[in-house]
């Protein structure tokens, strides 16, 4: 499929419209020549960057992002948000906004300004993309793949927040396994992207203890308030060059992954030590849960 942006006119928040609205909004299909829509990049010195992600924890480097971008000094602005495609969610599986979008029309971005690719290689997103000349790119749990011709694109590069110390914990669910293996220690990790996963060299990282009651969800939120302001403490030098200059190529020997939770793993098993469920109710709090089998055998032996 190809890729999608708002059109039509639209109130300055979500709030003003239905969830169901918006997405009928999403019709303008992009198949031919790119739009110009950041008109206000010929008529500003700050560079234009571009945000991706999905989830609500993206919201809070948006958050930061627009927040810092407001303020007359400001070396950047946000010329555009790409997130996941409107999906079908919770039990009524009504199609929704992803949380990203939702919080973005909450605070007033420019629906034409939202992108929706199916995936990041599209030809029309890209297209869309180059017409931005984004300076920088920022991902946040996007949660797509991100092509080499998309790369190329951002003339200062991609950069990733990811909640974990590099080289441990590279994937998809770096904060639930930490978690599952009882981790005392974690962090984030600002780096750029590069084709292999999660391997790019390693701008700045910051590191937390791990209090052994905290459940995942809790964990990857704290991980992102860090990995925003890590992210605006850096940006200076990122966009001055510098930042790829000092950035650290990471060890490979001492790399671990952190695999895609399977639905099936949310069993529990009480032949394991006590410590071992711990870790796991904490790990996948959140999703998939956990669950267990109980034999209940009653005085008659029934």
């Amino acid at each position: 499929m190809h890729s999608y942006r708002w059109c039509g006119s639209m109130p300055s928040t979500a709030t003003a419209t239905t969830a169901t609205t918006m997405i009928r909004r999403l019709c303008c299909l992009q198949s031919v020549s790119p739009f110009l829509p950041f008109s206000s990049a010929s008529t500003t010195t700050k560079k234009p960057l571009v945000f991706l992600g999905a989830p609500q924890v993206s919201a809070i480097v948006l958050d930061k992002l627009l927040n810092a971008s407001a303020s007359p000094h400001s070396l950047f602005e946000v010329a555009a948000i790409v997130t996941q495609p409107p999906a079908r969610r919770d039990r009524g599986k009504k199609l929704a906004l992803s949380p990203l979008a939702t919080h973005a029309l909450d605070r007033g971005f420019s629906p034409d300004l939202i992108f929706t690719p199916d995936k990041a290689g599209d030809d029309a997103f890209l297209s869309n993309l180059k017409a931005l000349q984004p300076h920088l790119c920022i991902t946040a749990a996007y949660g797509n793949i991100l092509p080499t011709k998309f790369l190329d694109i951002p003339s200062l590069g991609t950069v990733n927040i990811h909640p974990s110390l590099l080289p441990l914990y590279r994937g998809a669910a770096p904060v639930q396994r930490a978690l599952q293996d009882g981790v005392k220690e974690t962090g984030v990790s600002l780096a750029f992207t590069v084709r292999a996963l999660d391997a790019g060299p390693i701008i700045a990282t910051e590191t937390i203890q791990v209090d052994d009651q905290i459940k995942a969800p809790d964990l990857l939120e704290l991980l992102f308030h860090k990995g925003s302001e890590l992210l605006i403490r850096e940006l200076p030098s990122i966009l001055d060059g510098s930042a790829r200059l000092k950035a650290q190529p990471q060890d490979d020997s001492k790399a671990t992954l952190a695999p895609k939770i399977n639905s099936d793993e949310s069993w529990l098993s009480f032949d394991e030590e006590a410590y071992v469920l711990h870790n796991k109710v904490r790990a996948f709090s959140g999703w998939p849960g956990t669950r267990a089998r109980v034999l209940v055998v009653e005085k008659n032996v029934q």
